[in-house]
């Protein structure tokens, strides 16, 4: 068994970003938080399935290049291959959480 506490982790941009809640050994998980007029980055992955829930906030997912609007209580589920980006194009923050099965940490392929 595992706890953590998402008050314990810190997101890798300091404000903002991703922040890892668990990491392995089966998958990853955790948290996103883009400000406004942030984005996540584009990228895909090889072998890696992830998923997003939209928490809080609104903002665009952009997948193979097809942009497509979030609100709170989307979800979105990438296969792996899945060029996908997030970009928070709102006045508010944009929370999410993601999961990315399985864990492959070196599997991510920045674009």
């Amino acid at each position: 068994m595992e706890r953590v506490n998402e008050r314990d982790k810190e997101y890798r941009g300091g404000d903002s970003g991703v922040k890892y809640l668990m990491r392995g050994p089966k998958i990853d998980w955790g948290v996103i938080l883009l400000l406004p007029g942030q984005t996540l980055g584009a990228h895909y992955h090889r072998e890696v399935e992830e998923t997003f829930f939209v928490l809080q906030g609104k903002g665009t997912f952009i997948v193979n290049d097809q942009e497509y609007p979030a609100t709170e209580g989307d979800a979105f589920r990438m296969e792996p291959g899945d060029r996908h980006d997030i970009r928070n194009d709102s006045d508010a923050p944009l929370k999410m959480v993601f999961i990315k099965c399985p864990y492959l940490p070196e599997d991510k392929v920045s674009l």
